[in-house]
């Protein structure tokens, strides 16, 4: 009797091998895909944000306000695309945050705000040059932590110079050192000194302030280009702000900030500590950006852990903690398990 059943699934019954090879080719691009396969453990989230930075060395939040943002946000209130815009003043920048319509065109948004942040021409003359960029969705993907029996700084310093080693790594972007305190110098000035030299403490406040200070200087146009002038002045170690000099007098002698004040070169009065494992830590957490990989994250800071363990200080040591490539690999085993199971 003829069969008389049609359609592909007879027509594959009865030609075993090109069901066979169907199944092999399906197979090999599953392998193929797998391969290629962005994988994370929680799915990217699209923020379509624009971020406009701009640096005002030296400016007070209230002063970055009214000579940044509030500029920036007049200049692209009228931008097609912008949903809502937000500004953030800080001390020494201003940050204006453009989020944008569902349906708008990213690129095209984007290059409109240069456009119209180009054009502001009232900026404070200390601002230095607006950065304009997409805001890209960073994802912790690993801690290391530094613990030991040492000193703060020890520690501080040891996080530094590992933040800065990992980020040097071309599978890492990005680092920042957490968990320990900020530096700060305090400078406690004798009302006895003032006294003695006749000086007033306005008079310190404004010299340190005039002294410690990076301030651009404006541009001079030559044949061979712009050359762009900036006075560097800022501080940062005590022994610096100890050689500032307060006042000058007729004589040529000087009062040094070291003749009427104490500098200390600590850390910020506050609540802030780690611990782990009981000892005191300082933790350097590792990002992803972009298209980069987690388990190419995690696998290249734990392969720097190793390498430079051995030439820690004595009683210091180095640990990872929150490592979500672990969580990842579990998800792909499990994921794997599954299929050898359907098959």
């Amino acid at each position: 009797m003829k069969d008389s059943r049609t359609g592909p699934l007879a027509w594959f019954a009865g030609h075993h091998v090109a069901s066979n090879l169907l199944m092999i080719f399906i197979l090999i691009s599953g392998a193929l895909s797998l391969l290629s396969m962005k994988i994370e453990v929680f799915p990217e989230l699209d923020t379509d944000m624009v971020t406009v930075s701009v640096p005002y060395r030296g400016a007070s939040p209230a002063e970055v306000e009214e000579g940044v943002c509030i500029r920036v946000e007049e200049a692209i209130a009228s931008v097609e695309g912008i949903k809502r815009i937000r500004a953030v003043a800080s001390e020494g920048i201003g940050t204006v945050l453009a989020e944008l319509e569902e349906d708008a065109d990213d690129r095209k948004v984007l290059d409109d705000i240069k456009s119209a942040v180009d054009r502001i021409v009232t900026f404070p003359v200390e601002t230095e040059k607006p950065v304009v960029a997409e805001g890209d969705t960073r994802r912790r993907v690993i801690t290391v932590v530094v613990s030991g029996e040492a000193s703060e700084k020890t520690l501080k310093v040891l996080a530094e110079r590992i933040r800065d080693e990992l980020t040097a790594l071309p599978e890492v972007s990005q680092a920042e050192v957490a968990g320990i305190r900020s530096y700060e110098i305090s400078i406690e000035v004798s009302e006895e000194a003032l006294r003695r030299y006749g000086l007033s403490f306005r008079q310190v406040a404004d010299a340190v302030r005039g002294a410690s200070l990076d301030l651009p200087g404006g541009s001079v146009k030559t044949d061979g280009g712009e050359i762009l002038l900036r006075t560097k002045g800022q501080k940062y170690r005590g022994e610096e702000f100890e050689d500032i000099v307060v006042i000058t007098h007729g004589d040529g002698t000087r009062v040094r900030l070291a003749d009427v004040a104490t500098v200390v070169d600590a850390f910020e009065d506050t609540d802030t500590a780690s611990r782990f494992d009981g000892k005191p830590a300082a933790l350097v957490m590792v990002f992803r950006i972009g298209d980069e990989g987690a388990l190419q994250v995690a696998d290249a800071v734990k392969s720097y852990i190793e390498r430079i363990e051995p030439s820690l200080p004595a009683g210091v040591t180095m640990s990872t903690w929150d490592d979500d490539s672990i969580i990842l690999r579990q998800r792909i085993g499990l994921l794997l398990r599954n299929a050898r199971i359907g098959l």
